[in-house]
């Protein structure tokens, strides 16, 4: 067995799988939704913004994250905007998974540093 065309072939079902299809589909349909695709850029922009302060090690003040939480609530009102949401929550769970049995195979390889 050969470990990259093992790998490749994990790639083209990620990107084949019902998963990978409902995101494009929902992101496309965002896409014609003038409205949804500003509430989602607007989201992910000030998402990415909050996190890039938590990664610079600046803790979010609770107002900050009640007004993430309620801009989060509001967005999911717009059935297209949820769409994406849902979709992208389970692709990125597909991929988090692949990850860890990734990581488990790395750790039954090197064995636990404890």
């Amino acid at each position: 067995m050969n470990v990259y065309d093992t790998a490749y072939e994990l790639a083209k079902a990620l990107k084949a799988g019902p998963e990978a299809a409902e995101w494009k589909a929902a992101n496309s349909a965002v896409s014609r939704d003038a409205d949804a695709k500003r509430m989602l850029d607007d989201f992910r922009e000030r998402q990415m913004g909050f996190q890039q302060a938590m990664m610079e090690g600046k803790e979010p003040s609770s107002e900050d994250m009640d007004r993430m939480n309620k801009l989060y609530e509001v967005i999911n009102l717009n059935p297209a905007v949820r769409r994406v949401m849902d979709a992208e929550r389970r692709l990125s769970l597909q991929f988090e998974d692949v990850n860890r049995i990734l990581s488990e195979a790395l750790r039954d390889i090197v064995g636990d540093p404890k």
